[in-house]
């Protein structure tokens, strides 16, 4: 059969995305494993990339005639994949993530965009009854009564380019916040790529704060932040003056009608130690008559982007959630609790986050070369069941 495999998959992240290095020594912390680690961890990614993302039906797909198609070399039990990821170090799994996307801006996957940026978000990702790990945060409902627990993540990933690539995540617990992980994850992340990697970072109206946009001037990334009544003057000056004043630039982007309103003389809060702040407003009339409007604050001056150019920055920050947390969850199994034990967790949503990335870049790349389309994630997924399907002996009677 022709056309993408399970087999021509292991054959394109072990040599062209240079992970087999990973696969082999990924920072397994059993004292004495009895099964190699490359088959373990193998079948967690291929298992995502086939939607069934339980330990349970990752111990049915490698006891079945399936195995060698798979291109997994071992059987083993759901409980060998809790030990397993129990003690895995999730740094390895952090690296391969930043070593794949490295690679893909080296081969200019990105270079179609004139600005690459970060989107930072948190979410929520597998719920239980009782708090049974360190990472369970208990949830209330409106009288204030513990409900379950919850497991919340914020996470950092490659906006902008048109493919989204998820990078990296930082777990939160009790006493934690997502405030807190965001500026953990941001330090961590753009000390190991660098600075010049991407062009900007875009967060939601929580990170606008002095603190955290100190931090991104730290790194040296410039910062799109939505502006929201948590900055109450600021807000307060930005609809005075835009409230009474027609748009400065009106453009089409695509079937929609685009008003901005562009200013980049306003006063810093107190503890902002910007010169200036630039806002700016947009105003999105759509075909069916919908009207989208949201404000917002950056550093970068008018001189080095252009009022479009931050529209569509400020505008990338949805792509974390429609084809980061969304996708994750509804395709890929991210809020199902394999296995109850904090560093399992954590290692299940890296290990999801590297399949996503796999999958995209051999889908929308490398299956994509040439005159070939681009195949959807649901045709993918169906071509790779079909192709761990045995053919059929032709009717000789």
């Amino acid at each position: 059969m022709n056309g993408p495999s399970p087999r021509r998959l292991y054959r394109y992240v072990t040599r062209r995305l240079r992970l087999l290095p990973y696969l082999k020594q990924p920072g397994d912390g059993r004292p004495q494993p009895q099964i190699p680690a490359g088959p373990l961890l193998w079948a967690l990614l291929i298992s995502r990339l086939l939607r069934e993302p339980s330990f349970h039906a990752v111990e049915q797909l490698v006891h079945s005639s399936v195995c060698r198609a798979l291109c997994v070399s071992a059987s083993f039990g759901d409980d060998a994949l809790g030990y397993f990821t129990e003690r895995l170090n999730a740094a390895g799994t952090r690296a391969a993530l930043l070593g794949a996307i490295r690679l893909a801006k080296r081969n200019k996957v990105f270079d179609n965009c004139r600005f690459l940026g970060l989107a930072i978000d948190g979410t929520s990702a597998g719920r239980s009854r009782k708090p049974d790990c360190g990472l369970c945060r208990p949830f209330r409902n409106a009288n204030k009564e513990v409900t379950g627990y919850r497991h919340h993540f914020t996470a950092i990933t490659v906006v902008g380019a048109g493919l989204s690539l998820p990078l990296d995540l930082e777990p939160y617990g009790p006493g934690d916040s997502e405030y807190a992980a965001g500026q953990r994850l941001v330090a961590r992340v753009v000390s190991e790529l660098g600075s010049r990697f991407v062009d900007y970072l875009v967060v939601d109206g929580v990170y606008a704060t002095a603190p955290f946009l100190h931090l991104a001037g730290q790194v040296g990334l410039g910062v799109v932040a939505r502006l929201k009544k948590n900055l109450p003057e600021l807000s307060a000056a930005v609809e005075t003056r835009f409230g009474q004043q027609p748009p400065s630039r009106v453009y089409r982007d695509g079937r929609d009608r685009v008003e901005i309103w562009d200013a980049d003389d306003f006063d810093p809060w107190e503890t902002l130690h910007w010169q200036t702040v630039r806002a700016i407003r947009y105003r999105q009339h759509k075909p069916n008559g919908q009207v989208v409007q949201a404000d917002w604050i950056t550093d970068f001056p008018s001189r080095k982007v252009g009022s479009l150019s931050l529209y569509h920055m400020a505008k990338s920050r949805w792509e974390i959630e429609n084809q980061g947390f969304n996708d994750a969850k509804n395709r890929y199994g991210l809020d199902h609790i394999c296995h109850h034990e904090a560093n399992s967790i954590l290692l299940n949503w890296l290990i999801t986050f590297l399949a996503m990335v796999i999958e995209r870049l051999y889908r929308i790349r490398y299956l994509h070369r040439g005159a070939h389309p681009v195949r959807s994630a649901e045709a993918l997924c169906r071509l790779l069941w079909l192709a761990l399907s045995p053919p059929s002996a032709p009717d000789t009677s």
